[in-house]
């Protein structure tokens, strides 16, 4: 069985990997949404990260 300390760095890794790509394929696109993020209510932007979470132990469960 694999370590959680051996998979770690390595999940980390392509999530930087993952949010890296927009930024470098179209910085503007990038900075237009970051623009329009930092416009948002607090509830908003906290009620998509908790969107994202789930959606990611959805996941998690999905492929474990």
């Amino acid at each position: 069985m694999v370590e959680f300390w051996q998979v770690l760095p390595v999940a980390l890794a392509l999530v930087l990997v993952i949010e890296g790509v927009v930024p470098f394929l179209s910085p503007r696109a990038w900075r237009q949404m970051m623009l329009g993020v930092a416009q948002q209510q607090d509830r908003v932007i906290r009620n998509v990260g908790l969107g994202s979470m789930l959606f990611g132990l959805a996941l998690l469960y999905w492929v474990h």
